[in-house]
């Protein structure tokens, strides 16, 4: 394909209608898309416009970028691992992946699901207008699938936009490691819906280590039934700017929804972790546990909402967001809510901010301990609560691999 340079928002439109014709799936729906997206805009890019789920965050430094739809690929860390999936650029590579029962091609196969909202989102639009390929995942009753990475390179100088259907049948389980990585400047957009069956069990677990002139905007779709368990960890390195938005709804009795998170963050980069989780049928469960860790002159933003129905009775809820800022220059946007129209529920939020406590640096120091190997052991314990719901071995070693280094690179 040709490379279509794109410019703000006018590009995107650009490069959609050079496509008419050739994007797969319905076409009907790209263009009510595309319209959504004419009138939405880039967040904080379009003056006048503002949107209050992206009050804290903007893309005006999108506004003027121009971005191509291709670009030489990228080299790609893969794991040894036996269930891979690999995108470059938002494109399937066949040749760096394995073969994985109940994957097919968005490209072959496409699959808009009906969990998004793509005339209130505007990247939601403007993934659903511009998706051209991604990985339709399917888990048949009562199968573990064990182990499964997708991994995602960015390319330099392009914008990618993969489509993502994950879907578990009754007492199916499933760990999905996501990977996140790339070189230089890029947009990566991805949107996945996820749909847990009763009594199904997905562990998602999502490493973001793109690059630091990157612009990750995730957003993740989940509906979970009866019985059935979402457990997602959410880690924000990299990107520039980075925004993950997860709406999960639990849909059946007895469903149970964990998002857990820890974004690390220096220099001037800024990541959003925003979340809504809808208790939609009696004894859902949900915990949250969302860190930051911010130096420099980074920005970190948590808006977390859980919105319990009137039918929704014995609900028990969990929401905390903490932060520990390493830098004077460093900044947190907080924002935990609660909407309960049940009576029969526990629900609780909260939020903290704070610093390294200098009498336990103290206490560590005058053990002999170096004060960067100390402060290491401090930032360590701040998070661990964030990593312990992540059991599965592959995926939390990979994890605190991913801390340590950036740790090191605070040093």
């Amino acid at each position: 394909m040709n490379a279509i340079l794109e410019t703000g928002a006018a590009g995107f439109l650009a490069r959609y209608e050079a496509l008419l014709g050739r994007l797969p799936g319905d076409s009907t729906l790209r263009a009510a898309a595309a319209d959504a997206f004419r009138t939405l805009g880039l967040p904080g890019a379009t003056r006048g416009r503002r949107a209050e789920a992206w009050k804290y965050t903007t893309l005006q430094p999108l506004g003027g970028m121009s971005f191509g739809s291709s670009g030489p690929p990228p080299a790609i860390a893969l794991p040894n691992a036996a269930a891979r999936l690999v995108f470059a650029g938002g494109a399937f590579r066949a040749d760096l992946s394995t073969s994985v029962p109940g994957f097919a091609r968005f490209a072959d196969q496409p699959e808009f699901g009906e969990l998004s909202w793509p005339d209130r989102d505007p990247m939601v639009a403007l993934n659903t207008m511009l998706a051209e390929d991604g990985a339709v995942l399917t888990i048949p009753n009562d199968r573990d699938a064990g182990i499964v990475f997708l991994v995602h390179a960015g390319i330099d100088g392009t914008s990618a936009h993969p489509r993502h259907m994950i879907r578990l049948g009754r007492g199916a389980r499933l760990t999905l490691m996501e990977l996140f990585e790339g070189e230089g400047c890029y947009v990566h957009n991805p949107v996945s819906e996820i749909h847990v069956a009763d009594g199904a069990v997905l562990t998602h677990v999502r490493m973001q280590t793109e690059s630091t002139a990157a612009f990750h905007l995730a957003t993740i779709y989940a509906a979970i039934a009866e019985g059935g368990t979402y457990d997602s960890f959410t880690l924000n390195i990299g990107g520039r700017i980075t925004r993950t938005e997860v709406h999960t709804v639990l849909d059946g009795a007895g469903a149970v929804a964990h998002l857990n998170g820890a974004q690390l963050l220096t220099g001037s980069q800024h990541a959003d972790f925003t979340s809504v989780v809808r208790h939609a049928a009696p004894k859902g469960t949900s915990r949250q546990t969302v860190k930051n860790v911010l130096a420099g002159q980074s920005r970190g933003v948590f808006q977390g909402r859980i919105e319990v129905a009137r039918g929704a009775q014995g609900t028990d809820g969990y929401q905390m967001n903490r932060a520990l800022l390493l830098s004077p220059d460093a900044e947190i946007d907080t924002k935990p809510e609660l909407e309960i129209f049940a009576d029969d529920v526990k629900c609780s939020h909260g939020a903290t901010v704070g610093e390294l406590d200098p009498e336990q640096l103290f206490y560590l120091r005058s053990r002999g301990i170096p004060d960067s190997e100390a402060r290491a052991i401090l930032v360590r314990a701040f998070l661990a609560e964030a990593l312990d719901p992540v059991t599965n071995d592959t995926a939390r070693g990979l994890l605190e691999d991913a801390v340590a280094r950036w740790w090191e690179g605070q040093a």
